[in-house]
């Protein structure tokens, strides 16, 4: 069974800054891709960021370009995501996905056969 934990999550200020850890356990393989989503009230979960675990190459959501920055540490088996300059409209619950079909980043950006991480909530006041 596959386990995502995230951590980091908090209340701030607009401008501010929080890191989001997620800490993967349970592999028996090697998932290609990992990233993070978030889902705002009332709003339809989005994909915020993704960095293929064999290259590090990563991919941004237009609205958080500049601003957030996803990172790995395989030895430590963890996923960060760096998120600056925060805005309100950043307020949301974050969530650590995995991809589990052996896809691609671009299967775990349409969540075709993701694993998800319980979520932690990253709330930014005005």
């Amino acid at each position: 069974q596959v386990q995502l934990v995230e951590s980091g999550g908090g209340s701030v200020q607009a401008g501010g800054s929080l890191r989001l850890s997620c800490v993967a356990s349970g592999y028996t393989y090697s998932s290609n891709c990992m990233g993070w989503f978030r889902q705002a009230p009332g709003k339809e979960r989005e994909g915020v960021a993704t960095i293929a675990t064999g290259g590090g190459s990563t991919y941004y959501t237009n609205s958080v370009k500049g601003r957030f920055t996803i990172s790995q540490d395989n030895a430590k088996n963890t996923v960060y995501l760096q998120m600056n300059s925060l805005k309100p409209e950043d307020t949301a619950m974050y969530y650590c996905a995995a991809e589990g079909g052996g896809g691609s980043c671009r299967s775990l950006w349409y969540a075709v056969d993701n694993y998800w991480g319980q979520g932690t909530q990253v709330t930014v006041s005005s």
